[in-house]
């Protein structure tokens, strides 16, 4: 079960920046997810993007391989 997280850092807009940058949408995005092994649904997505819900590391980890990129760049302007 995903967990909600209080109002804190929120990295959803780094999230929804990158996935715009590529070009994907939330559907896309997913779709892309699945093929790296993670069941991610379009309405589960949108929440980490809006901060309902705290995005798993294993989802990081596949999106840094989707986007090519660090982790840092999930975290940037959090300082």
């Amino acid at each position: 079960m995903e967990q909600k997280i209080r109002r804190d850092r929120n990295i959803g807009d780094n999230l929804r920046k990158l996935r715009k940058q590529h070009k994907l949408s939330q559907e896309g995005l997913c779709a892309k997810l699945q093929l790296e092994g993670c069941d991610i649904q379009r309405s589960t997505y949108a929440k980490y993007e809006h901060g309902e819900l705290n995005i798993r590391a294993s989802v990081l980890i596949k999106l840094t391989k989707i986007y090519n990129c660090s982790f840092d760049a999930f975290f940037e302007g959090l300082e």
